[in-house]
């Protein structure tokens, strides 16, 4: 019962958050491999770029990719929250004395992230791709030209294999353990703290709104490097074989922009506004409601 509640109440808030997946999966495909300067910005920050998605591809564009992130939610949240709650029930996050252990709870939710991310995988890469996809006038990345959830993975699947299905899922992990280890420990450590202090009644929705909050900031500080590495990883193009093929960009524009990802100096930590938002309202115990932040 765990894994399904945790699976359905991440697909609720996914609803509300997938415009903000696809505004952060632009931004960080945005200038890929490309120095400063030599490309066009077509998404300045993630309020110009909802209004340029919904200008030119259209309202309906800012729900793209909704099924696989659907079933990507229900997947890798219903193992990674249902597991990481049946590891705190049966006392494992907790010290011999009874305190609460913020390194069992970050090692927790690693591994449970890693399972859930994992076995999802392929789900999340056809998700990029579609969310990727865009009018030729504010196209970044590869443009892949996928029908659908289903048309996608059967292709995929029919000229790749399995391999081609998991293309990428362990390039993908370090942003998985780091994300969940991060998010689920703060969570967990934030709200025994708050506890602690009686800042709120015991039980109260406050309390689990707070601590989701702090944990929705922490992981993307934490997490928002590995996550362009991973959407680019993803949405590379792939040869023959299934195995992805750098984009070919001027020699120049490569050598100059390559150790940051393909961007200036803050490449690294691109689409970070809209990943708060993302995560601020995915955060364990938060409710789907809109939270801005400053990046």
């Amino acid at each position: 019962m765990d894994f399904l509640m945790s699976g359905l109440a991440a697909c609720g808030a996914c609803v509300f958050t997938n415009p903000l997946e696809v505004v952060k999966t632009r931004m960080q495909l945005q200038g890929e491999l490309q120095a400063p300067g030599t490309y066009q910005r077509h998404y300045r920050n993630v309020f110009h770029a909802f209004i340029t998605i919904g200008k030119v591809d259209g309202l309906a564009a800012l729900q793209k990719g909704l099924a696989p992130a659907l079933l990507y939610q229900f997947l890798m949240n219903g193992i990674r929250l249902g597991t990481y709650g049946l590891a705190e029930a049966g006392g494992y996050l907790h010290t011999a004395e009874g305190t609460h252990s913020p390194a069992r709870s970050a090692a927790a939710g690693a591994m449970a992230g890693v399972m859930g991310a994992y076995l999802g995988s392929p789900i999340y890469m056809v998700k990029t791709h579609l969310q990727a996809q865009a009018a030729s006038e504010i196209a970044v990345g590869h443009q892949y030209k996928h029908q659908g959830m289903f048309q996608a993975l059967t292709e995929i699947g029919q000229k790749h294999g399995l391999v081609g299905l998991w293309r990428g899922a362990l390039g993908g992990l370090p942003r998985v353990i780091v994300g969940s280890s991060t998010q689920l420990c703060t969570f967990s450590s934030t709200k025994d703290l708050l506890s602690q202090w009686e800042i709120f009644p015991p039980q109260s929705w406050k309390l689990a709104l707070v601590a989701a909050m702090t944990s929705g900031i922490a992981v993307v500080l934490a997490m928002a490097p590995f996550d362009v590495a991973c959407t680019r990883l993803y949405n590379q193009p792939t040869d023959a074989q299934g195995k992805n093929r750098v984009p070919k960009f001027s020699a120049t524009s490569c050598s100059a922009s390559a150790p940051l990802l393909g961007t200036k100096d803050v490449g690294i930590m691109k689409g970070q506004t809209g990943h708060q938002l993302f995560k601020v309202t995915q955060a364990p115990g938060c409710s789907p409601i809109l939270l801005g932040t400053q990046s």
